[in-house]
């Protein structure tokens, strides 16, 4: 068991710097929006290829960030009932979801998403908008994503067998560390 939860330390840390790095993606696409739409205005200058750039760092988001997302206890589930169980039923339930249905579902994606990428990727795709970028590296970010959310996955439930096993204390009570609003108030003070 020390050699899964060893594995499952180092998926978390390699999700913690993923998602870490994925909040300056956010600060760049607020800054190429933010840019277009004044040279837009300004300017009547625009391009194809900066909304495009837009669509892509939100998919970078919203896709690297997903396994970020479930180390912190993030994503979407029914809180009302689920923070009302004991410990022992709710490490159960997301045990069995983690095993029968998250990772399932994130290693199919990933698995169906590679040929769709290197077939982007051997043929050179463009976008079809006049001054459109090349569609691989956005097509990429899918099996990349879902892998990361894979791996989260697994340390998941690595971390859930360990607390019914009593290695460990309940993994959904431990201290969070700051998310970006806690952080950005941090750095404020």
């Amino acid at each position: 068991m020390s050699f899964l939860l060893a594995l499952s330390r180092a998926i978390d840390a390699l999700n913690r710097r993923v998602g870490h790095a994925v909040c300056w993606l956010v600060l760049a696409a607020v800054l190429i929006s933010a840019g277009n739409a004044v040279s837009r205005y300004l300017f009547d200058a625009s391009s194809n290829a900066w909304l495009e750039l837009q669509w892509y760092l939100f998919s970078a988001v919203f896709l690297l960030a997903a396994g970020y997302a479930l180390l912190h206890n993030e994503h979407v589930r029914i809180d009302v009932i689920f923070g009302h169980l004991p410990p022992r039923l709710r490490a159960w339930i997301d045990l069995i979801g983690g095993v029968f249905f998250l990772l399932p579902m994130a290693i199919m994606i990933m698995v169906l998403s590679w040929p769709v990428f290197v077939d982007s990727y051997t043929h050179h795709e463009y976008s079809g908008d006049a001054g459109g970028l090349l569609r691989w590296p956005v097509k990429l970010l899918i099996p990349v994503g879902f892998l990361l959310l894979a791996l989260q996955g697994v340390s998941e439930i690595v971390k859930r067998v360990a607390f019914l096993l009593g290695h460990i204390p309940d993994p959904l009570e431990k201290h969070h560390e700051p998310v970006a609003e806690e952080q950005i108030r941090g750095s404020l003070s």
